[in-house]
């Protein structure tokens, strides 16, 4: 295994993600009423087609495909595809959610030495995965030696390692 160089590039967080798609204002209109995103303001340099949208600390840059009108191949909704994963407060209310907009879904259950992950998975306009889970349930554990450094997660592990000492230390 190679040697842990800790934070080499001194990244601070994940600022955006980009899709291209095949209609802009489709995967606005996805982006925006299904998943909550707010349209912000771009670079109105760009010569190219494109929106942002912002929402839960993370950006999505929607580029324009240079192949318009061309619809994507509908796939199989594959939980082990590329995808994009949001943390929820309630995987039942947004199954019910999905259910009522009547977008087809994959459920997924997971389970680490008693905790449940239960994962939806479900398609963008363009066939992009993206998946609304309870992720948080399952704690973050360094491998040995390894240092963890995730933004949202920190005071969670900072509290998971007291918690081992803690235990450690009582007799």
């Amino acid at each position: 295994m190679k040697e842990n160089r800790g934070n080499p590039l001194q990244l601070t967080s994940l600022n955006h993600i980009s899709l291209v798609c095949t209609s802009v204002q489709e995967s606005i209109d996805f982006y925006q009423n299904i998943l909550g995103f707010v349209p912000v303001r771009r670079p109105g340099s760009f010569n190219f087609d494109g929106a942002w949208l912002f929402n839960c600390g993370i950006g999505i840059h929607l580029l324009q495909s240079e192949e318009a009108g061309k619809s994507p191949e509908k796939r199989e909704i594959n939980p082990k595809d590329n995808h994009i994963s949001f943390q929820c407060e309630s995987m039942s209310a947004v199954e019910k959610s999905l259910t009522e907009m009547g977008i087809n879904y994959v459920r997924q259950r997971v389970e680490e030495g008693g905790i449940y992950v239960d994962q939806l998975f479900f398609h963008d306009p363009d066939g992009f995965m993206v998946e609304i889970c309870n992720c948080d349930n399952l704690p973050v554990i360094p491998l040995a030696g390894e240092t963890v450094r995730a933004c949202s997660r920190l005071n969670s592990l900072q509290a998971i390692q007291h918690q081992q000492q803690i235990q450690v230390v009582q007799p």
